[in-house]
């Protein structure tokens, strides 16, 4: 099983695109592996026959796990016992050792439904060789549920690798991250329209957000200081803005990274950008392009909420979420009402890198960006 990213422990197998006996030659797809951010296919790094799989379709494995054994034509299956000098122990946050209690083998997926069943595996009869526990064998055992009261229809459902990664992820994140939160009103109405000019020259469409990601860009260097992350024991400061934007996806959310986003043509973030959430949508972004940054952008705007405040992605330092544009009244330079289109905008700092001035520095930067549009052209 191989390591897609540095915080990747385990792997699921969805599909094996071999079965045993078929020939393998190097370069060959052997299966598909998803873990919570990305799901790639997996290719034959030897060739010879394919003679036994050792982690099956919908099974989860610790990265460097054997998953199936290839030999040449003449060699035999390997032994289906594992040696217990070389047992693959789970860490406990894996939902529990290999073996039980009673001394039993349980499967990666068996120990993970267990526990999300509410399952003592010592009560389980194993239908594997020599009684090794499958999911099958968990999911057969009516697990007590406690119901809701008063009780009402309720659906339980299973969390799978993403949905608990952002749910560790996010508790870790309020619980180590000094947040405060400042918010601001932008007046979008010239962006509004020097976009509908560019969108009737250009051939491709920009949005809303290829502006804000490129303002954002543009603030960092200008407040160089906020461009920074927390690293324990000091503050990692970068030349370039690299800007995360937040694309939710069928259970979860990915974050892909716009580098050098200050560099970049409006029109380049744009095409950039669609390649990468299209890309998240499939859960085929390499782990390159979700890590790192020091800022991101979540909006929301176009769900019709006014504002909202995100919490930090550690270890990025700061977080931008986007309201949508309202035409509101305002008070005119010469004291008459007059509606403008703002957009709400609330930036959530890392307390240990962004003080308080330095962060309304930063949005009051960005809010001269997106207010003076043209420079965003430059």
């Amino acid at each position: 099983m191989p390591q897609l990213g540095e915080t990747v422990t385990e792997g699921k197998i969805t599909v094996w695109f071999k079965t045993v006996g078929d020939s393998v030659a190097p370069g060959d797809n052997l299966f598909e592996i998803e873990t919570d951010k990305v799901s790639m296919e997996v290719p034959a790094t030897s060739g010879g026959i394919l003679r036994e799989i050792r982690v099956k379709q919908g099974e989860v494995a610790l990265v460097s796990a054997i998953v199936a054994v290839i030999g040449d034509g003449e060699a035999k299956a390997p032994p289906a016992t594992l040696d217990p000098y070389n047992e693959v122990r789970t860490p406990p946050r894996n939902f529990g050792p290999a073996t039980v209690a009673n001394g039993a083998k349980a499967s990666p997926l068996a120990r993970r439904v267990a526990f999300e069943a509410g399952v003592d595996l010592t009560t389980v009869k194993g239908s594997g060789p020599h009684g090794r526990i499958h999911a099958a064998d968990v999911k057969a055992i009516k697990a007590p549920i406690a119901a809701p009261v008063p009780e009402a229809p309720f659906e339980r459902v299973p969390l799978d690798a993403m949905r608990r990664t952002i749910a560790r992820r996010l508790v870790e994140a309020k619980q180590t991250v000094p947040h405060f939160y400042l918010t601001s009103d932008v007046d979008i109405s010239r962006l509004l329209a020097l976009r509908e000019e560019a969108n009737a020259a250009l051939s491709g469409k920009l949005s809303i957000n290829d502006f804000v990601i490129k303002a954002l860009a543009l603030a960092l260097q200008r407040v160089p200081d906020a461009n920074a992350v927390w690293a324990d024991d000091a503050v990692l400061r970068f030349k370039h803005s690299d800007v995360g934007v937040a694309v939710a996806i069928e259970g979860g959310l990915f974050t892909p990274v716009i580098r050098n986003a200050e560099t970049k043509s409006l029109s380049a973030i744009s095409s950039e950008m669609k390649d990468l959430a299209a890309r998240a949508r499939e859960r085929k972004l390499l782990p390159h392009e979700y890590q790192g940054g020091s800022t991101s952008v979540s909006n929301l705007g176009m769900y019709g909420v006014r504002e909202f405040a995100a919490i930090i992605n550690p270890p990025q330092s700061t977080m931008l979420a986007v309201g949508a544009g309202q035409r509101r009244p305002v008070e005119a330079a010469n004291g008459a009402i007059a509606f403008a289109t703002l957009m709400t905008v609330t930036l959530s700092c890392d307390h240990r890198v962004v003080d308080g001035a330095l962060g309304a520095q930063l949005l009051a930067a960005f809010k001269a960006a997106i207010e003076n549009p043209i420079t965003l052209f430059v």
